[in-house]
């Protein structure tokens, strides 16, 4: 520990030459890219915003921040914002009604910039047991989301290694999707004009356009 404290002084003094110069700057110094160091810094400081939907709001909190097993604070994610414009992360927990959803795209307008959202539960992803016309069949159906994490309720474990994974998508490396890793592009609904089996030009424009980012 001595030893290291005395070289730390000499490097700071401009005392140290030659190899052992080297030496210490192999291993003290870590050269990066302020994109990155920023993206690093928003990865590990989320606001998440205290908001929820339905039953998954309740298991939520015992799944993510209360509980002494599995907690955001690890992440820096713990500070919940009461406030849209003080946060930047909403994780949609529950079933989103067709009169709930106008209010949860303007909360999700009105958050920080950059955002991101999670949906989490099968409700929120694909509208789960409620297939009927009074709920919508997954969150992205009027506002993108990032990542969708199943379950009816996820468990713990499943929601924070999305969290993880939402990290990953923050910091400019995300793990590859399904369709990436089965080349089963061509396959989402708004790549096919919705219901029709043939696209639209603007839905065949818009796939075109996010295939040439992922090879990108």
């Amino acid at each position: 520990m001595r030893d290291r404290q005395l070289r730390a002084r000499d490097l700071l003094r401009g005392d140290l030459e030659g190899e052992e110069l080297e030496r210490a700057v192999e291993e003290k110094v870590v050269m990066t890219t302020f994109d990155k160091l920023l993206n690093w810094g928003r990865a590990n400081s989320c606001f998440p915003l205290t908001f929820g939907l339905a039953c998954c709001a309740i298991e939520a909190p015992i799944a993510m921040v209360g509980s002494p097993r599995y907690d955001l604070a690890r992440f820096g994610a713990e500070a919940l914002r009461a406030s849209p414009r003080q946060a930047d992360l909403i994780i949609l927990s529950g079933r989103v009604s067709i009169k709930m959803a106008p209010v949860v795209r303007r909360l999700y307008d009105q958050m920080l910039e950059p955002k991101w959202a999670i949906s989490m539960g099968a409700c929120s992803s694909s509208g789960g047991m409620f297939s009927n016309y009074a709920v919508v069949q997954g969150a992205d159906k009027f506002m993108p989301i990032d990542l969708h994490v199943p379950g009816c309720p996820p468990r713990p474990e499943a929601v924070l290694y999305g969290f993880t994974k939402l990290q990953h998508k923050i910091m400019g490396s995300p793990d590859q999707g399904w369709r990436a890793r089965y080349n089963a592009f061509g396959t989402e609904e708004w790549a096919r004009g919705g219901p029709r089996s043939e696209p639209s030009a603007e839905g065949a424009e818009a796939y075109e356009a996010a295939r040439e980012l992922i090879r990108a």
